[in-house]
């Protein structure tokens, strides 16, 4: 093949390899470590603030654990700690993995520690770490996915008890209102009674100071 047909070759792959190497942003939900592997097995590289950007690389088939980098670091988090906003709807978890429709990818190992972890303290032990049972990372899988569901639940049943709370507080507001506008129509009704005796009490006494036959004409007494 010519070197003249393979140039227009070589500029197009170079011009696909940012495509294919670019990162889906997204956000912290809360503190959490950035691992060097997908488990919490795998030694902490750094923590992940609340609320801080992340790019996402790709993400296990099952869509637990993302390949990301965070302030300059490569590591793995879990997707239950990923979130994202689009629309006025914030996606998290999973459903944020599904949103950006993240590559699926694996994690290897050597190459991924030989690449990022070289002058890390824990690249040392790398043998001891390079050897875990992938049921322990299964076990990992499945108990941040417990914990996430633990959360969601707890959630639920917050949001459930604050609308029991709130609804008991407006019928409360309810019940004393009615109170109070029964107390004020009773009131009302009380005084009226008050000032109609005063005014009968009134009349008999204007009554007894007349003689039998004076009548009251535009104020004279006749």
């Amino acid at each position: 093949m010519s070197k003249t047909f393979l140039r227009p070759l070589l500029i197009v792959g170079a011009l696909l390899v940012p495509a294919v190497a670019s990162a889906a942003p997204a956000v912290a939900t809360t503190n959490v470590n950035l691992r060097s592997g997908p488990s919490t097995a795998y030694p902490a590289v750094d923590v992940v603030r609340g609320g801080a950007s992340v790019n996402v690389h790709g993400c296990l088939s099952n869509r637990s654990w993302c390949d990301v980098t965070y302030a300059g670091l490569r590591g793995w988090m879990s997707s239950n700690y990923l979130a994202q906003s689009y629309g006025g709807t914030r996606y998290t978890g999973t459903r944020v993995v599904e949103r950006f429709n993240a590559p699926v990818i694996s994690f290897q190992f050597g190459n991924y520690w030989d690449n990022h972890y070289r002058g890390r303290s824990f690249y040392r032990d790398r043998d001891r770490y390079r050897g875990l049972d992938r049921g322990d990372v299964r076990r990992e899988v499945r108990e941040d996915r417990r914990d996430w569901r633990d959360e969601r639940r707890d959630d639920r049943r917050d949001w459930r008890d604050d609308r029991r709370d709130d609804r008991r507080d407006w019928r409360e507001d309810r019940r004393d209102d009615r109170r109070d506008w029964r107390a004020d129509r009773r009131d009302d009704r009380r005084d009226d009674r008050r000032d109609y005796r005063d005014d009968r009490r009134e009349d008999r006494r204007d009554g007894r100071r007349l003689g039998p036959n004076e009548v009251v004409i535009e104020g004279r007494i006749n």
